[in-house]
This record gives C-alpha cells, sequence and structure tokens, in this order.
C-alpha cells in the first residue's frame, strides 16, 4: 500500500465536554483500593510468562500531527492472548475460586473477555462455560475451545447472550466470572478491573520523567476506561486530560455522561468495533467515570481499515504494529479532534502534548483482521 500518511480529512463524529469534571483521587480509590489494585499487579506480574507490554512511540504520526509525542500501549503482545483483557477475566478466576477446583465458571463475552475467563479456568482446572452472541465470529469461539471451554451460541445480541448465562448459571450454580456489573454484582467486576490497572502501573514505569498530557481510553461497558483512571489516581501524582472515546453507534458513557446519570441506548446497528458496542454504562465504572472524564468523542467505522493498514505497514511508526479493530478509536479519534481547530484549542492539544492511545487487540480476531487488511 502506499506509505503516504493522509488523514487530514479525518473526522470524529461528536465531542461532550463533561460539565461535572472533578477528579478526586480520594473518591476514585473507594470504589477502586489501593490495595485491589496492587494485589492484581503483585499476582500478575509472578505469572509465567509475564512481561510488560511495550508503549510504542508513534513517531510518524507524530510528525504529522505536531505534538510532543504519542505513546501507543500495545496489548497484541499480552501474554499468548492478544488482548489486555488477559489480565482482568483470568485473574478473577484465580481470585474468586479462592482454591476451591470444583467450581463451574461462566461467563458472557464477545470475544477477548471469554479468551481470559477460559484461560484463568483452564490454569486452575476448571470447567468453563462461555455464552457468544450470533455476532461473534467462529474464529473467536475456536480459540475460546482451544482452552477447554464449552462455548455456547445464543440468538440474538450480546445482552442476549449475558441474560442467557445469568439464567443458567444461577440455574446450575454455576460461578459468573463478568466483566459487567449490575446492583448485586460488584466484586468480580472489580477484580476484573483490578487485573486491567497492571497497564497503568506498567505506563507509570515506562514513561519515565514524561508527563501524559491526554489519555484516549476506549469504553464499552467503560471497564478498562474506569481501571485506567483509577490506576492514574494510584500510580501519577497529576491529572491529564482524560478523553472517552466510543463507537457512535453505542455511546453509552457519552449519552450518559450528558445525563448526568446511566442511560441505557438503543443500538440500531452493530459496529465492527464488537467488543466496544455496547448499550449501557457498568454501575462500577460510572462511579469512576461520571466525574473523572474531561471529554467525551465518537467514531464511525469509517476510518478502521485504514488505521489498521497504517499500523501493520508501519506508517504510524518506525515499527510494525499488529492492532485490531478496537485499537484503532484512539487513533483515530485523536487525528479527528487535531482536525477541529477549534476543539483542539479548547482541549489544550499542541506541541507540548504527551499523548497516551491504548491498543486494547492484536489480530484476537483473526478473519476479521486479514478482511481489514485486504479492504
Amino acid at each position: 500500500m502506499s506509505t503516504n500518511l493522509e488523514v487530514s480529512n479525518w473526522k470524529y463524529s461528536s465531542f461532550l465536554i463533561n460539565q461535572n469534571n472533578n477528579f478526586n483521587r480520594n473518591e476514585i480509590l473507594k470504589v477502586l483500593s489501593p490495595e485491589n489494585i496492587d494485589d492484581a499487579y503483585n499476582v500478575i506480574s509472578s505469572w509465567k510468562g509475564y512481561s510488560p507490554t511495550p508503549l510504542i512511540i508513534l513517531n510518524k504520526l507524530n510528525e504529522k500531527l505536531k505534538f510532543n509525542k504519542i505513546f501507543y500501549k500495545d496489548e497484541s503482545k499480552r501474554f499468548h492472548l492478544k488482548s489486555f483483557k488477559a489480565l482482568g477475566g483470568a485473574y478473577a478466576v484465580e481470585k474468586i475460586i479462592k482454591g476451591n477446583d470444583k467450581k463451574v465458571i461462566s461467563t458472557a463475552t464477545a470475544g477477548n473477555h471469554g479468551r481470559s475467563v477460559a484461560w484463568g479456568s483452564q490454569k486452575n482446572g476448571l470447567e468453563c462455560k462461555i455464552f457468544i452472541s450470533e455476532f461473534v465470529s467462529e474464529s473467536r469461539a475456536e480459540v475460546m475451545r482451544s482452552f477447554g471451554a464449552d462455548v455456547i451460541r445464543v440468538k440474538g445480541n450480546y445482552e442476549d447472550s449475558l441474560n442467557e448465562c445469568i439464567e443458567q448459571s444461577n440455574k446450575n450454580n454455576w460461578q459468573i466470572v463478568q466483566d459487567v456489573a449490575w446492583e448485586d454484582y460488584k466484586l468480580v467486576p472489580k477484580l476484573t478491573m483490578a487485573g486491567y490497572s497492571v497497564m497503568m502501573k506498567e505506563i507509570s514505569e515506562q514513561i519515565k520523567n514524561e508527563k501524559i498530557s491526554h489519555v484516549i481510553l476506549q469504553a464499552g461497558v467503560g471497564g478498562m476506561a474506569a481501571a485506567m483512571v483509577a490506576g492514574i489516581a494510584r500510580y501519577l501524582d497529576y491529572v491529564p486530560k482524560i478523553i472517552i472515546v466510543e463507537p457512535d453507534s453505542a455511546a453509552c458513557v457519552l449519552e450518559s455522561v450528558k445525563e448526568g446519570k446511566i442511560k441505557k441506548i438503543s443500538i440500531k446497528k452493530e459496529s465492527i468495533m464488537g467488543g466496544m458496542s455496547c448499550g449501557e454504562v457498568s454501575l462500577v465504572p460510572w462511579e469512576i467515570l461520571k466525574n473523572s472524564v474531561h471529554f467525551c468523542v465518537t467514531v464511525s467505522d469509517d476510518y478502521i481499515s485504514k488505521t489498521v493498514k497504517y499500523l501493520a505497514n508501519n506508517i504510524f511508526s518506525d515499527e510494525k504494529i499488529i492492532g485490531g479493530e478496537c485499537s484503532t478509536p484512539g487513533i483515530t479519534s485523536l487525528v479527528g479532534l487535531s482536525n477541529d481547530l477549534e476543539v483542539k484549542n479548547k482541549i489544550s492539544l499542541n506541541e507540548n502534548s504527551n499523548v497516551l492511545l491504548f491498543g486494547c487487540e492484536g489480530d484476537a480476531d483473526e478473519e476479521l483482521y486479514q478482511k481489514l487488511l485486504s479492504e
């Protein structure tokens, strides 16, 4: 493909300033405690094969956008699971079983969380039941089966698969390990988020003397984004501008921030970014995100394929990067915001900015990844 980096016409879909922004370190760490966060790092860093994932500088994209630096946390190399979700589900399984090898673990997933739960169950010698919707690719299902999980496909979308998982788990006394919280189910999602926070611990050490000015966080139900905010509260002694990015077809965090309370939205068309195509922000993440987020932005699917190809062909950086569909919105939103000079000034993006982006996954869905590369 052409090595010309052309992004001047890229646009975001919508932008919102959080009028309730008030980053409160103590309140954030009441939701996800320092003890939870530190334990997750201590446990996960002791696992066989653990090493921090790379923090790559997107130097070629930065030459185009003219900031100080753009950092990209590359989670394609997280253990052998190709996603940051390897940190959450597997850690939650290990903590929740407390040595009880008779439990049957269950979960509903769009793919990467299920892979982590299946791996965690396999590591601990547990039976695992995973519920997926009709929209989850067979290649993702096969990976979960390769870790010994029984994969059950449910007609409908993710919400339908979750409802079936809850119903079957209650009937059979299975232990649900879900990354979504509801009114009487908050412990496991907190454990999952604590696992994710390992990324921020690593980043705090990798950036050395640099200071992050802006961080763009992908959100589905909000678990990863809230975990990174808690990580900022735990590991950084300053607060960068926190920006949430979502598919424009599933902007549940933006709509909730706008309303000042959780707002469930109806998804009329599923995004290619399947793991982010969620209609309702989760309870525990919302407690952290509602006041800590500075801005929300949404993006379309239009630039996913080109972003995947630019990453793979070292057009954004000197390194070739395997970035799946959910790794793209941080980049596309940053470019879109940069192209809107009024908003760019409003959020203080300039030549002194150090922007942190998250490459949430590699080719976790190999079939889709190859399709995006070939488009």
